[in-house]
């Protein structure tokens, strides 16, 4: 099956690098530089890790804003300058390195099914889950942190 994986839009970011970091503090994120971390920090923008010494932001974003019990918000970094991951039929190489937690939503928000994933893995568990009549979109979570990482829709 046709799928498209998106990141998220990096205009609800542009503000936050340019705030000091006691603004940036008001609003539960801080600025951060890269360290040597091998994989890198995940700009959620981008869907690419991070190099030693880049900017980083890390926020705390609703990636889910729906009125269920699924309703969702965690931390994320993003990077500055990043343009939104948007593509279909290719897998990222940040998501191809990680083990994932993959969970479809209906069209009101609420879980179909869920499935760990080795993200080497993932078109299998894309074709699967996404099949299923009921799902409506696919979202991709670091299994580890439980962070937010991408979107996945039928294309």
């Amino acid at each position: 099956m046709p799928f498209r994986i998106t990141g998220l839009p990096n205009e609800p970011f542009l503000p936050l690098f340019d705030l000091s970091d006691d603004e940036l503090a008001a609003q539960c994120a801080v600025r951060q530089i890269a360290d040597d971390r091998t994989p890198g920090y995940p700009c959620r923008i981008s869907l690419t890790d991070s190099q030693p010494g880049d900017r980083l932001v890390l926020t705390n974003y609703e990636h889910h804003a729906i009125p269920t019990p699924y309703r969702m918000r965690y931390a994320i970094y993003v990077r500055p300058g990043e343009e939104r991951y948007d593509a279909v039929d290719e897998i990222p190489e940040q998501l191809r390195t990680r083990m994932l937690a993959a969970r479809t939503f209906d069209g009101a928000g609420m879980t179909v099914d869920w499935e760990l994933v080795d993200g080497r893995a993932l078109e299998e568990v894309i074709d699967r889950l996404l099949g299923e009549p009921a799902a409506a979109y696919m979202h991709l979570h670091y299994a580890a942190a439980g962070c937010y990482a991408a979107r996945v829709d039928r294309a």
